[in-house]
């Protein structure tokens, strides 16, 4: 079995494959906002395309119920790379990246 770099323990849920549980976990979260009415829908796997050929992939995009929308980012480590990617996509794209 390969190990991840950061130690993260890949997992499923519902059919679908997270890399970490803490990115599991959030996905669990957003399934139950969403049975409550707060969480209209939800995306995985978003990209956003960066000069160069280069991409960055956030976790989710949430759609709330009260119209406002967010991209989050499910991450136990930010690494240097990540927060360069988010400084860039957050500068080329009207939107801001939450992590959890």
């Amino acid at each position: 079995m390969i190990r991840h770099k950061f130690k993260a323990v890949a997992c499923k849920r519902d059919g679908h494959h997270f890399p970490s549980k803490k990115e599991a976990r959030y996905y669990d979260t957003l399934c139950m906002a969403q049975k409550a009415g707060h969480v209209l829908f939800f995306l995985r796997q978003v990209p956003f395309h960066l000069p160069g050929g280069g991409k960055m992939v956030i976790d989710f995009q949430v759609f709330y119920a009260d119209g406002t929308v967010q991209f989050i980012d499910a991450k136990g480590m930010l690494t240097k790379d990540w927060k360069a990617k988010r400084k860039i996509v957050e500068a080329l794209y009207p939107v801001q990246i939450r992590t959890v």
